[in-house]
Parts: C-alpha cells; sequence; structure tokens
C-alpha cells in the first residue's frame, strides 16, 4: 500500500465530491475542496432514491434490444438529439461492446459489491453529520397503469437480479393508497423493500457541507483549469498544493485527465425533472416509479418531484424544454396536481460500461466519477472506498472492476 496521505485537494464539491472528503476527513487527512458552486447540480437534481436494486448495468443485451421502444421519438425514455451525434455516436459503439454477456456479467458483480456498501456507508456519514433523520428505509414501488404492462412489468422484475433489495405484490391497500392521488386505478404494482431514500436534497446539500467546514474542511470556490498528481491550478492562476488530489468533478472530469495522458469515454447523460413546492401528495409515500412513462415521483420535505429521461450529448448544449413538456403531460394524465413547478435539468457522468471509475492512478492521482444514474446511491460508500486508499487501506470493496486504467491511455 503506499504511503497514507495527510492532506488532499479534492476537485469537484458534488455528493461525490463532499463524500470523499468527509471519509478522508474521518482518517485526520486535511482537505480543500474546489469547486465553482456550493454542490454541483446533479447532486441535487436527481429522484432523491437510493437505487441499490439497480445492480445490473444499463450496458446490457436487453438494454440494446429494448432501445428502438425506449426513444423519446416514440414515446419513450432516451434521447439522442441529431445535433449531438459527435458525441453520442462513439459513446453507443463502446456502449454495445460492453453490452457483451461477459462483460455485462462481471460489471453485475462489480455493482452488487458496491450497492450492498451504500445504504451502511449512508448511515455512518449521516450519523457523523448529525443528520441520521435524511436516511428514509421505505422502499419504493414500480407501478402500473394498464394490464398489459402489469404482466410484462412483473415477468421482467421477476427475471431481474436486485442484490439484496425483494419486491412482493403490491397489495390492493397500498394501490388503493396510491390511486387515491391519481386520476385513475392502477392496474398493479410491486413493493420493493431494502432500498431508501433521502427524504431532503436541500437539506441533505446543507448537513454535509455544514460537517465538512465544522471538521475543518476549506472550501475554495474557483473553476479548476488543470490538474497534477499534487497540485491543482484554477483559472485565476491560483495553485492549490497537497500530498495528493483527488478527481470528483462529475461530467467535467474527463477534460481535466486528457492533459494527464488519460483519456476517458465519458459523456454527459442529461435528466429532467418538474419540482413543486406545494403540494398534497402524501409526505410517508416512498418514491413511486410509474414504469410506463419512465418516470419517478418523489416527494421530498420541500415538496413533489417528477424526474426522468436519458439524454446523450454535451453537458452545455442548451436544454430541450419537450422533455419539460412531457413531464407535465405525464402529470396531467395521471391527475397529478403541480402548481407552478421549477424546472431543472443537469448532467450525469456516464461512462459506457456503466460503471464508475474509482482508484489511485500508478502515479498518485485519486479519482472518483462516472457514477451515471447511481451517483446519490453510491457516494457514501465511494467516499469510504478513497478513505480508506488514502490512509493506506484495503477498501471496503475490490475496486479494481472500476479501475481507470480499463479504458487505457
Amino acid at each position: 500500500m503506499a504511503e497514507a496521505v495527510k492532506s488532499i485537494v479534492v476537485v469537484g464539491g458534488g455528493v461525490i465530491g463532499i463524500s470523499c472528503a468527509l471519509a478522508l476527513q474521518v482518517r485526520g487527512v486535511a482537505v480543500t475542496i474546489v469547486d465553482p458552486a456550493r454542490l454541483r447540480a446533479a447532486s441535487l437534481g436527481n429522484a432523491g432514491h437510493i437505487a441499490v436494486e439497480q445492480v445490473e448495468p444499463l450496458a446490457s443485451g436487453a438494454t440494446l434490444r429494448a432501445l428502438p421502444h425506449m426513444l423519446f421519438s416514440r414515446g419513450g425514455p432516451v434521447s439522442l438529439p441529431a445535433r449531438e451525434i459527435g458525441a453520442w455516436l462513439p459513446f453507443a459503439l463502446r456502449f454495445a461492446r460492453a453490452a457483451s454477456p461477459k462483460r455485462f456479467a462481471a460489471g453485475k458483480r462489480a455493482l452488487t459489491g458496491l450497492a450492498a456498501a451504500a445504504i451502511p456507508a449512508w448511515r455512518r456519514q449521516l450519523e457523523r453529520a448529525a443528520a441520521a433523520d435524511l436516511l428514509e428505509e421505505n422502499g419504493h414501488f414500480v407501478v402500473w397503469e394498464t394490464a398489459a404492462a402489469a404482466r410484462a412489468g412483473r415477468k421482467r422484475w421477476a427475471a431481474a437480479d436486485t442484490g439484496a433489495v425483494t419486491h412482493r405484490e403490491a397489495n390492493a391497500a397500498e394501490l388503493a393508497t396510491i390511486s387515491g392521488h391519481l386520476r385513475a386505478p392502477l392496474a398493479g404494482g410491486l413493493r420493493f423493500s431494502g432500498s431508501a431514500q433521502i427524504a431532503d436534497l436541500d437539506e441533505l446539500a446543507a448537513a454535509l457541507v455544514h460537517s465538512f467546514e465544522r471538521n475543518g474542511g476549506v472550501r475554495v470556490r474557483g473553476t479548476v483549469a488543470c490538474i497534477a498528481e499534487r497540485e491543482v491550478v484554477l483559472e485565476t492562476g491560483k495553485t492549490l498544493g497537497a500530498d495528493a488530489v483527488l478527481l470528483a468533478a462529475g461530467a467535467a472530469s474527463a477534460p481535466l485527465l486528457r492533459r494527464l495522458g488519460h483519456s476517458v469515454p465519458l459523456i454527459a447523460e442529461r435528466g429532467y425533472h418538474l419540482q413543486a413546492a406545494e403540494t398534497d401528495w402524501p409526505l410517508d409515500l416512498p418514491p413511486i416509479v410509474f414504469e410506463e412513462r419512465a418516470m419517478i415521483v418523489t416527494r421530498f420535505r420541500s415538496g413533489l418531484r417528477a424526474a426522468g429521461f436519458f439524454e446523450f450529448g454535451r453537458a452545455a448544449s442548451p436544454p430541450d424544454p419537450r422533455k419539460w413538456a412531457r413531464l407535465r403531460a405525464n402529470l396531467e394524465a395521471l391527475g397529478i396536481a403541480f402548481a407552478d413547478p421549477v424546472e431543472w435539468m443537469g448532467a450525469r457522468p456516464t461512462l459506457p460500461d456503466y460503471l464508475p471509475v474509482i482508484g489511485r492512478t500508478r502515479t498518485g492521482l485519486f479519482y472518483a466519477f462516472g457514477h451515471q444514474h447511481l451517483g446519490l446511491t453510491l457516494a457514501a460508500a465511494t467516499g469510504e472506498a478513497i478513505g480508506a486508499l488514502a490512509a493506506g487501506e484495503t477498501p471496503p470493496f475490490d475496486l479494481s472492476p472500476f479501475a481507470i486504467e480499463r479504458f487505457g491511455r
């Protein structure tokens, strides 16, 4: 094992970056976070769902076969904008190669180990932050509006590997409770146990930042121009030095790595949501996936959120207002009241095999990014792995499948 790190600069203040920072502080490391914002948008724009049931990588034969029916133009969630073909076509070719049975099986083993560590790690992180109440271990629902969709969905979920998460048929009372807030009764649903949610993402951000600063952490607002193994240079010319650097900049990570000779096929997989502060949706209902609409609805303490879509392209491209329009149409069709919703769009950092990169290069640079839809889910566990590496300890799960070297140089 490498010598223990005593100081580190973390590039990226999203939920991955700050979770790593908190785990490093537990081991006595002096941490500076540099980021242009308080928490990156993708950290706060998700559905709040701790999705430990998602142990099967989306890079799979099943996804390739279903893709034509999943396209946005056919009412599905996947958007491949023609203007962004230069970004998503090379990614799609790599995705197809990563979907081979052998690579899918290896990816599933890797995600299963990482997902198993997720909720225990969140418990520890939130306990230290005096915010244990933000983790609600109440599972989630997947529901269907038509009998045909319910039959197909039950068959699909029966064949799926969901790790330690279990599911059963939603009972009549549960379906009646959900249907009571909809325009029409549901045709069926599954009740999942073993997953969780964050009660409020704004409160989470505040709690993690407060914990970091209370323990001596330093936050620097700024945009990073370039990085090395022991220093970070900001666009202003200011240099931040330390024993080590951790790159956790989400969708912005790949350009910073190119200067160090690493070519990582990261794409901005953009998601959209609507959120309304005023709602009569029950606070005690866990996240609900309306599977036919590829939409998840989550009740936070601060309001109700509807989220969806997989839009592949560039992070800086303008948002597509048709995505918000479809969310509105879905909510209206279901009869879910959404008064004066706030629109949001953000970029998930996604790699073609749908596995993150977590580890340390041979030259000493730490990295943790590419968590696709599972950034919130896997943040605390990723942090504990980085903390262990920096302390010269054995990480809590096998990091070899998440090595950056799998993409070459």
